[in-house]
């Protein structure tokens, strides 16, 4: 791994918040990712399963977490089985997790070797009368590939009909939508990358230069500052592409006159930052895209403002979109018998902005974390307006990740990165 070792102790507390909604005499098993393949002997960047990380903090694959806090054996109660590793691997792969290192970084003390599970398995289940299966639960999922996972789920339902199944779902959508302190600054760093190569390309854009140019750009800081690259794959969109709101090719010459919208931000210890800019390509705001851009930065203030404990989500979305409307109407892109006339299933505004305002964001770009609760404090959401217009090929959507706060205003962990129209332009202006 690029990243700092975690301290162990952010992964000891988030499994006690796990165990400590677990029923009696049960056990939970979390399983690696696979490393899925390309072709021939080619595969791609192994990515770790985010539920075994968060509870964890192993990084590698072939992992196994097992949790049984009644287990009869105290050693028991949390066990990590991991690839065992030897001098050939170590030649042709790298080091592995030894056992020694597989506690340090978990904070775990029974560590065993992956060709040991079946067994130590067994011995519990005979113990346990429950087993919580990590099902992917997540709103947004639309996962066709069988994962590790779901391998396993089969063959324990297989192996032991006599079980109780449960669901480890509901507990983790609770828990790691609220994050530990060590978590948040986890994030902030991700966001302070993400910063560096935001400030790298505003001196760079210039009319005639290619997205993928910008692209490169970013991803240089980015890795030079230890992330592994992108949290997510990158939009980098201008003229016409910005309104394409998944536009990914980023093969278009960016032209004088061109707004550019750039949906980009660094990973960091497996946490995303989720960052969005929109800026001249020729380092100036005409009036008309000053008008726009200050409508969308507007909607943004006013929507962090309202993140705060006890907001629900649902109603937060409604109270955002009379806001649009609001902007909508003042740049002459809507009139009021639009909005008499208009679908209440598909409000007017929905024209020019047809997303959603705010997601949760952690260990996934789009995170688990309550969403038909109140909001509590230390969940991270991003906010997130646009407004899309086609027929003037100018599209703005302005993002930033906001930690909700006890007490107050929101604490946007993103406030350092440029976003005013007058340090746009000076900054794009500035001579080397």
């Amino acid at each position: 791994m690029k990243y700092e070792q975690i301290p162990q102790q952010l992964f000891v507390k988030n499994r006690k918040k796990f165990m400590a909604q677990m029923k009696p005499k049960s056990i939970a098993v979390f399983n690696s990712n696979d490393i899925y393949p390309i072709g021939a002997d080619s595969t791609l960047p192994f990515e770790q399963d985010r539920d075994l990380f968060y509870l964890s903090g192993a990084d590698q694959e072939e992992t196994i977490l097992l949790l049984f806090p009644d287990a009869h054996d105290k050693k028991h109660r949390e066990v990590l089985f991991v690839r065992e590793t030897n001098a050939h691997i170590a030649v042709w792969e790298g080091a592995k997790l030894t056992k020694e290192k597989a506690t340090e970084v978990s904070g775990i003390e029974t560590i065993y070797w992956l060709t040991d599970f079946d067994k130590i398995f067994f011995d519990l289940m005979t113990e346990a009368e429950t087993v919580y299966f990590n099902t992917n639960e997540h709103y947004r999922q639309a996962v066709e590939t069988q994962t590790r996972e779901d391998r396993f789920i089969a063959q324990c339902k297989q192996d032991y009909p006599a079980h109780n199944w449960a669901k480890s779902s509901p507990i983790l959508q609770e828990i790691r939508g609220i994050k530990e302190p060590e978590e948040i600054a986890i994030m902030q760093t991700a966001c302070n990358i993400t910063e560096k190569g935001f400030r790298r390309l505003l001196p760079f854009v210039k009319p005639g230069v290619w997205e993928y140019e910008i692209e490169a750009e970013l991803l240089h800081e980015f890795i030079r500052n230890r992330s592994k690259g992108f949290a997510y794959t990158p939009i980098i969109a201008s003229g016409n592409n910005a309104n394409v709101l998944h536009y990914i090719e980023n093969n278009r010459q960016c032209n004088d006159g061109d707004m550019l919208l750039m949906d980009v931000a660094a990973e960091y210890a497996n946490y995303s930052s989720d960052l969005t800019r929109t800026i001249p390509v020729n380092g100036k705001f005409t009036k008309r895209q000053k008008e726009v851009y200050e409508a969308v930065l507007s909607v943004k203030n006013e929507a962090t403002a309202m993140l705060v404990p006890g907001t629900m989500w649902a109603e937060f979305h409604k109270e955002v979109g009379k806001l649009m409307t609001s902007e909508l109407l003042g740049l002459g892109l809507l009139d009021k018998a639009d909005v008499q006339n208009e679908d209440k299933d598909w409000p007017a505004y929905k024209k020019y902005f047809m997303h959603g305002t705010s997601h949760h964001i952690g260990l996934n770009t789009h995170d688990y974390g309550a969403l038909k609760t109140p909001m509590k404090a230390n969940m991270v959401f991003t906010v997130e307006p646009g407004i899309y217009i086609p027929e003037e090929k100018m599209g703005i959507r302005l993002e930033d990740d906001v930690v909700i706060q006890e007490n107050g205003a929101p604490f946007n962990l993103m406030a350092n990165i440029p976003i005013e129209i007058e340090e746009i332009e000076e900054l794009m202006n500035a001579k080397a």
